[in-house]
């Protein structure tokens, strides 16, 4: 079967990079591979890109080969590979960027999430008049229709809270991002509402940054820490000039650092609701 001609998605580009990984760890050419495990060159560089479709027993095979012996990390790999099926994001592949479209791959998977943002409410909380607003001042200016598959598809992926497996999610804002008046006052205060109403969910642990709490690390940038089945395939977007996907070692302990100090730095939920409250009433 020659790779497929769709584009792999970021499941799959994570799980080659993991597999190449593993064979580097264990010093073997992609040639060596291929001889040891009867495919050719191009068959292990394909299943690296996530260019291939790679089953759970090419998986393990591969996994033994390399002389892995974590029998979590193997399990979740295998969970990973799932042939070509697509979720619901696969309907905005020829109208958003890529990145739309990882992200919300990304959020479907995760075990859980934290989320740290200091000027923006995170998408996953936020209302549709909000999310139109915002989309409604990008420069250059969007089209209505554009703007209306920006709505939706942030819509769609709160599933991933409210739907049937709703995933544990940490978010951590800066009150600055509460000031912020998206939309003008109407539009904030049902924002602040809402934000109130999700923060009661059992699930979901909403917590604020106040002003005058001091230093901020990562304070130009907004987080996203995907947690998977194993920490080693966790994931993390970082959204400043340009948003980018990271998982590298050294990046996921620094940023489970960062989100360690917000979460320490930040107030406990009722502290966070009462604060929310009194921005409401200031509105």
């Amino acid at each position: 079967m020659p790779p497929s001609k769709v584009p792999p998605s970021i499941r799959q580009r994570r799980l080659g990079a993991e597999l190449r990984r593993l064979r580097e760890r264990a010093g073997l050419s992609v040639t060596r591979a291929g001889e040891l495990h009867g495919a050719t060159q191009s068959r292990i560089s394909n299943i690296e890109s996530g260019g291939y479709p790679v089953s759970a027993d090419r998986v393990r095979a591969l996994s033994r080969l390399y002389g892995c012996s974590d029998d979590a990390l193997i399990d979740a790999l295998t969970h990973m590979t799932g042939g070509r099926t697509r979720g619901w994001w696969e309907e905005y592949r020829e109208i958003l960027p890529s990145g739309a479209l990882d992200l919300a791959e990304l959020e479907h998977h995760a075990q859980s999430l934290r989320i740290a943002s200091a000027i923006h409410i995170p998408g996953l909380l936020q209302t549709p008049e909000h999310a139109r607003a915002l989309f409604r001042d990008v420069v250059p200016p969007l089209s209505p229709p554009e703007v209306e598959h920006l709505v939706s598809h942030r819509i769609k992926r709160q599933a991933v809270l409210y739907g049937e497996r709703p995933i544990p999610l940490l978010a951590i804002v800066h009150e600055a991002a509460l000031r912020m008046g998206f939309g003008g006052p109407e539009v904030a205060r049902d924002q602040l509402e809402h934000l109130l109403t999700t923060s009661e969910y059992p699930h979901i642990d909403l917590r604020v940054i106040p002003f005058g709490t001091g230093s901020y690390p990562s304070s130009g940038a907004g987080i996203v820490y995907f947690n998977a089945a194993v920490t080693r395939l966790d994931s993390v977007q970082v959204d400043g000039d340009r948003s980018e996907f990271i998982d590298t070692e050294p990046q996921l302990i620094k940023y489970r650092a960062v989100m360690d100090r917000l979460e320490m730095d930040a107030l406990k939920p009722d502290a966070s609701r009462d604060l929310i409250r009194r921005i409401g009433q200031s509105i």
